[in-house]
């Protein structure tokens, strides 16, 4: 008797202790991060950021899938399905997130920012951070910014050299869709045209447009330079991006989970916009091997003369948040 005490003991142990065990795991689930961009592009660095560190920080059961390259949709279709729900991450141009909240706009206006070094610390200070979140949190619903990002800065490219902005003269030019885009360019002389990313290649092959403007790396890895083949370094733009989270995903975290979300995306805004100033370096060493041909003796002060007098316009119009975003960004020395 005694002997059959002692084994429904150790039973009852045993079965308490996987019960325990089982309890306490918690359970691993997946995440969908997507982008529009190909691999080594500043979207993709930003994803290894962030999921790597989601994934220590909750020791392996938040983990991130990467969908790059426009699978699940273009930034404007990106921004709805995380609104949705359908999916839980996504890192999107700021100028794109003017489709949703036009205010988002502020950070498209030209010559913004000074130098590289200015908008790698304004996009990690914490006061712009917040403005641009409670821009979002006010102005539309479903997602809320976590973090910001970078792909450097934007310049021309086409078949015809630019150096100064009276060259822009009755250009076609494919720019995203922000009222700032609308107005900045047409001060140039040009012609703005909207239309995907996904379609500036064929457009700029077909001549649908004469030029387009982006960061040097995803005109690289794009492989735009096939049909546009010179790169006039304007840098008129900051290539900004903004990582969102669904609501949907945020309300069913605990305070634990929101903690380690937070974490993770403070890494991207800390440190993934130096990294993509790395890859712009490294993307124009590998376009003049290509044989493409990069100005670089632009006169940049031609563009500032015409799109200065807009930066407190333009923001002004956007709205309040677009000043408050402006004036931080601006103050930052």
């Amino acid at each position: 008797m005694d002997n059959r005490r002692k084994f429904m003991a150790a039973a009852v142990a045993a079965a308490a202790f996987l019960f325990a065990g089982a309890a306490g795991a918690q359970e691993v689930k997946h995440y969908r991060f997507a982008h529009d961009q190909q691999l080594n592009t500043g979207y993709s660095v930003a994803y290894d950021m962030f999921s790597a560190k989601l994934k220590e920080l909750s020791k392996g059961t938040m983990l991130v899938d990467q969908y790059p390259g426009a699978q699940l949709g273009q930034e404007p279709q990106l921004l709805q399905l995380v609104k949705s729900g359908d999916i839980e991450f996504a890192i999107v141009s700021s100028a794109n997130t003017a489709t949703i909240s036009p205010q988002a706009g502020v950070m498209s206006l030209h010559f913004l920012f000074r130098n590289a070094d200015h908008l790698v610390k304004a996009l990690a200070d914490q006061q712009v951070i917040d403005a641009i979140t409670a821009m979002i949190d006010e102005t539309t619903q479903g997602l809320h910014v976590i973090a910001t990002g970078s792909q450097g800065v934007r310049s021309i490219y086409s078949k015809k050299e630019i150096h100064n902005a009276g060259d822009m003269k009755g250009i076609k030019i494919r720019v995203q869709a922000t009222a700032t885009e609308d107005a900045i360019f047409p001060a140039y002389g040009a012609q703005t045209v909207h239309m995907p990313f996904g379609s500036v290649y064929t457009s700029l092959q077909t001549g649908v447009v004469d030029a387009a403007e982006n960061s040097i790396n995803v005109y690289l890895v794009n492989k735009h330079y096939e049909v546009a083949p010179v790169l006039s370094m304007t840098e008129h733009e900051a290539n900004n991006a903004l990582l969102f989270v669904s609501d949907r995903l945020w309300q069913s975290l605990s305070a634990e989970q929101k903690a380690w979300v937070k974490t993770a995306a403070a890494e991207v805004s800390a440190k993934e916009p130096a990294k993509a100033f790395e890859l712009e370096k490294a993307a124009a060493t590998r376009l003049k091997g290509l044989g493409v041909k990069i100005v670089e003796d632009e006169d940049k002060k031609s563009f500032a003369a015409v799109s200065d007098p807009y930066l407190d316009k333009l923001a002004k119009e956007l709205g309040p948040h677009a000043e408050k975003i402006k004036n931080l960004i601006r103050a930052i020395n």
